[in-house]
């Protein structure tokens, strides 16, 4: 877990409470601490660290809790904070009341992730959001600015 994500909440924020916001609001909340992480953050260690409007970065250090049998860091770490950083980017553009869930995504890993990968950053942005449908792209790279993997996704956007 980051330093940063460790002295985060973690749970789920009322509708009532998401009804109030704006989308960048909601997201800012999150990156800043005023509203909790989700808990898939809590267990993959995860946290949120930039909100702007169509742009979210979502960071983690890899460990040994991360690992897939062949002792690299499992591919669904990647694929996690990347489904996180482009959907909330998504939601970052989005008006008071509305929301938006994952229709579909696709990633396409470029570099194995180990523990002695150190920090990793996926940084979500959107490529067109219209009233039902948002597209971004995400992009997970090391300290050294290297890619390690590639995402897009499709996601629905609704009243909530």
């Amino acid at each position: 877990m980051t330093a940063r994500a460790a002295g985060k909440s973690y749970g789920t924020v009322p509708a009532d409470r998401q009804k109030e916001l704006t989308g960048l609001e909601f997201v800012r909340g999150l990156a800043d601490g005023t509203l909790p992480l989700n808990t898939i953050a809590g267990t993959l260690g995860y946290d949120v660290t930039e909100a702007a409007n169509g742009r979210v970065v979502v960071t983690a250090e890899p460990n040994g809790a991360h690992l897939n049998p062949a002792g690299t860091v499992h591919g669904g770490l990647a694929a996690t904070m990347l489904d996180s950083c482009m959907g909330l980017a998504i939601q970052s553009t989005l008006d008071q009341g509305m929301g938006s869930t994952t229709l579909e995504f696709k990633i396409s890993f470029v570099r194995p992730i180990t523990p002695e990968t150190g920090v990793i950053r996926a940084e979500g942005a959107v490529i067109n959001c219209g009233r039902r449908i948002g597209l971004a792209e995400g992009r997970v790279t090391d300290g050294k600015g290297r890619l390690l993997a590639h995402g897009t996704t499709t996601c629905l956007i609704f009243e909530s």
